[in-house]
């Protein structure tokens, strides 16, 4: 008799214990965790694993249940093809969402597995405009387009540094498609686009594209790529005696480029983001926190990271449900305020709160200037 009552004892035990368990949500994160820009991919997994943290320490509960959020994350190492394999992955492995990727060559491929698997992705910073215009319900970004950066760089350039200017990308994606739109910008604001001249994403040496364009005697050197290229290239610059100032967009706006620059970086380089800059987050604590949980300073796109996972978190607590088709239309009408400010998305899934600094060299750092 005592025997069948200890064994019913711990059977209810244990079965209320598993009553209590907390239902597992996973999230998917992809970026380049290998490879030359490995520290902006680790910089983009740092910002939703935080989001993904925080939300685990006060609490979350979709659909009136407690559940505890899980992040999945993979390397694409900046290769479409290995991003498409990793979407897939994510897909088998069964999450309710993704915040990724970093780049626009592997975010626009992948963007049709998770459309097509019903998952919805949003990246924090890829920037090539097609990634929205391809008519895929479940794909977003928090980030601003290049259409809205290429203006603003182009600009800039011509009204502000010299109606010369030569552009040089690393022919991918983002690198090609942000420049197309700096060249109508500095087109439609009275400049000359002297040269269009490109590279790639894995080149060290840039002399022959610069000795190229030394010979046309630029006032403006614009690249758009990213700063594994961007700080090395200035560098060469430097060296070829090339007097043309130096603008870099958001792919160099880093303190990676900074490093690799060395002290060809001077009052004359100039970069811009697709955001605010940290201290005009609208979370004064954010940079912080951030430093404080992983040891290292903001890169670049951390906090729309964060916001990417919040967004996705905060639609399924409106909706009260994880799955993806049901929370959809809840992330379609999500307004929030995020690290970064309002977060909300107009009917092609961009950004309603694009923002775009211009930041100027000084004392090792980049700060931000009026443009």
């Amino acid at each position: 008799m005592n025997k069948t009552l200890i064994a019913f004892g711990v059977f209810a035990c244990c079965a209320g214990m598993a009553q209590a368990q907390e239902a597992v949500v996973k999230i998917g994160h992809v970026g380049p965790l290998t490879g030359n820009i490995a520290h902006m991919g680790k910089d983009n997994e740092n910002g939703a694993r935080l989001a993904i943290e925080e939300y685990n320490a006060k609490g979350v509960t979709i659909g009136g249940k407690k559940v505890k959020l899980e992040l999945v994350g993979e390397d694409d190492a900046a290769d479409p093809k290995t991003g498409n394999i990793v979407a897939q992955r994510l897909v088998d492995a069964g999450v309710k969402g993704v915040v990724g990727h970093l780049n626009s060559g592997t975010t626009i491929p992948a963007s049709r597995i998770y459309n097509q698997a019903g998952i919805p992705m949003i990246s924090p910073s890829s920037t090539n405009v097609t990634l929205t215009q391809q008519g895929f319900p479940y794909i977003f970004r928090t980030m601003a387009n290049d259409a809205q950066q290429g203006s603003v760089i182009g600009k800039f350039a011509a009204t502000k540094l010299g109606k010369k200017v030569a552009i040089i990308d690393d022919r991918t994606s983002y690198g090609q498609g942000l420049a197309d739109e700096i060249d109508k910008g500095v087109k439609g604001n009275g400049g000359q686009v002297t040269s269009r001249e490109f590279t790639n994403n894995q080149a060290t040496d840039f002399m022959a594209i610069l000795t190229k364009i030394k010979s046309q005697n630029p006032d403006v050197i614009v690249y758009s790529g990213m700063d594994a290229q961007g700080g090395p290239m200035l560098k060469q610059i430097k060296q070829l005696g090339i007097k043309a100032k130096f603008v870099t967009g958001d792919g160099g706006c880093t303190p990676e480029f900074i490093r690799l620059a060395g002290d060809a970086a001077n009052e004359t380089t100039y970069c811009t983001q697709a955001g605010l800059p940290v201290s005009q987050l609208a979370d004064k604590t954010f940079k912080a926190r951030f430093v404080k949980r992983f040891g290292v300073d903001i890169q670049n796109y951390a906090p729309y990271s964060y916001d990417a996972a919040a967004a996705l978190i905060e639609a399924m607590k409106a909706a009260g449900s994880s799955e993806p088709a049901k929370y959809l239309p809840a992330l379609k009408k999500i307004h929030f305020k995020g690290v970064t400010g309002d977060v909300a998305f107009d009917d092609k899934g961009d950004t309603k709160y694009g923002a775009i600094t211009v930041y100027g060299y000084k004392a090792g750092a980049w700060e931000p200037i009026k443009p």
